[in-house]
């Protein structure tokens, strides 16, 4: 079930609480010859996405409109009946979904927090949306202010500061910065008056930020909240007419998709990314989405596969020039392609290859955050090849790196290694276990 943030927002605009909403509802229903119980459980069920039944939803548009001396309707409060709903959600109702689930995740909603990711078709569906017609013909927009390009630049400003504050500090510590620059200057935006072509500017600018917020939640291991932001991106980016946005957050659910070891989807997602995009596709964009279909298939075992999108994948990187490349592509750093190819040929069992492709990763110049993962990779291979005391080095290396972040993500490549460390069972890698344990000690 997807969380009502929708009802969320309006409630809290009405000043109600779920107590008080069940309460009005038992009132109406009774004038109404009904005899209804509800208390503020069944409203928090309707939060977290189950819909209320028979009348019960029109009783709620009738009492919030009572309430806010308007109209309520209810698409208003997100019980719009799904057969109504066409295949692509509508860019003014996507705005208004979209600025209430950040809103929740500002306000710390347990009901957002706590979303499970969505699997299946509802997975899927918002790439296959992305993918497929119709386009949106006009954005444009009647609000209250007009959206000029300052206000774009502002957005494109931000999305570079908080994608280095992650970088540097990790997710934990810069998703609440970006959610909260969202909700006070992104919304508002979005909600303003601008005309078509400047409205794909300013999408596209969004989109960008939004997909941000998304890898700051996956950092912090809300895994639901992640697939919802970058949902939320990709719906952006179609809105944009930027394949090229749409197909780099694409390769943000593929890389979630390996995390949670959908091997399949990926390989289908990345698929999609590189076919869809066509010509906006980028070099560096499509050695990573090439190199994550290499680790899909190692995973599943395919090695032929694996090791002909491994081809692929250098062939790309050898194609990227940064000064060609959008600001969102910047991640696909030289050695990036190295690693990944590294960590496809462990699974494949190749020790002697991906060592050579982990070395020249480490030996490649990279932000504090792509180091860690490169250290974290060679240390793995070293142990496997029996090679202790080069391991415990790179370990030590890689944990003094990763002091003074907070992600998650981190956390489990060093909580893996330790473990590695641990089997070996030497003095030498006990001391390096006991450093990368002092780290974790500390609380996110």
């Amino acid at each position: 079930m997807e969380p009502n943030t929708l009802l969320d927002a309006i409630l809290d605009e009405a000043g109600i609480s779920h107590a008080g909403l069940a309460a009005r509802i038992n009132q109406l229903g009774r004038a109404r010859g009904l005899a209804l119980r509800y208390e503020h459980t069944a409203v928090a069920r309707w939060l977290k996405g189950q819909r209320p039944r028979g009348q019960v939803p029109d009783m709620i548009c009738e009492i919030l409109g009572d309430r806010l001396h308007r109209a309520v309707g209810l698409d208003d409060i997100g019980l719009s009946r799904p057969d109504l709903r066409g295949p692509v959600t509508p860019l003014s109702g996507f705005v208004e979904r979209a600025t209430a689930l950040w809103r929740s995740d500002e306000q710390q909603r347990p009901h957002i927090l706590a979303a499970p990711a969505l699997t299946g078709t509802s997975a899927v569906m918002p790439v296959w949306e992305w993918e497929n017609p119709p386009e949106d013909s006009d954005v444009s927009r009647a609000g209250m202010s007009r959206v000029g390009m300052a206000d774009i630049e502002m957005l494109r400003t931000a999305r570079t500061h908080y994608e280095q504050m992650y970088r540097k500090a990790g997710g934990v510590a810069t998703r609440a910065r970006i959610v909260g620059f969202l909700n006070t200057e992104a919304a508002p935006l979005l909600r303003g008056s601008y005309t078509d072509a400047t409205g794909r500017q300013l999408h596209r600018a969004t989109g960008g930020l939004v997909a941000v917020a998304g890898i700051c939640a996956y950092d912090s291991d809300a895994l639901g909240l992640a697939q919802r932001y970058f949902h939320q991106a990709l719906r952006l980016a179609k809105a944009s007419g930027d394949r090229g946005l749409g197909a780099y957050v694409i390769a943000l659910l593929v890389n979630q998709s390996l995390f949670v070891r959908e091997y399949r989807q990926a390989v289908a997602f990345a698929e999609a990314a590189l076919r869809a995009a066509g010509p906006q596709i980028t070099p560096a964009l499509s050695a990573d989405l090439y190199a994550m279909q290499a680790k899909s298939y190692a995973r599943l075992g395919d090695g032929a596969s694996a090791l002909a999108c491994i081809r692929r994948a250098e062939a790309a990187a050898e194609r990227i020039r940064p000064g060609l490349e959008p600001a969102e592509t910047g991640y696909v750093q030289p050695g990036l392609v190295n690693v990944q190819v590294a960590e496809a040929l462990l699974s494949l069992g190749d020790l002697r290859s991906a060592r050579e492709q982990a070395d020249a990763a480490v030996d490649t110049p990279a932000h504090d955050r792509g180091r860690v993962h490169r250290l974290a990779m060679l240390t793995h291979i070293e142990l496997r090849q029996g090679d202790a005391d080069r391991a415990v080095a790179n370990a030590a290396q890689m944990t003094e790196q990763v002091r003074g972040m907070e992600s998650q993500r981190l956390r489990d490549r060093l909580r893996a290694v330790r473990e590695h460390l641990a089997e070996t069972g030497s003095s030498a890698t006990d001391a390096a276990a006991d450093l990368i344990d002092e780290v974790l000690r500390v609380p996110l």
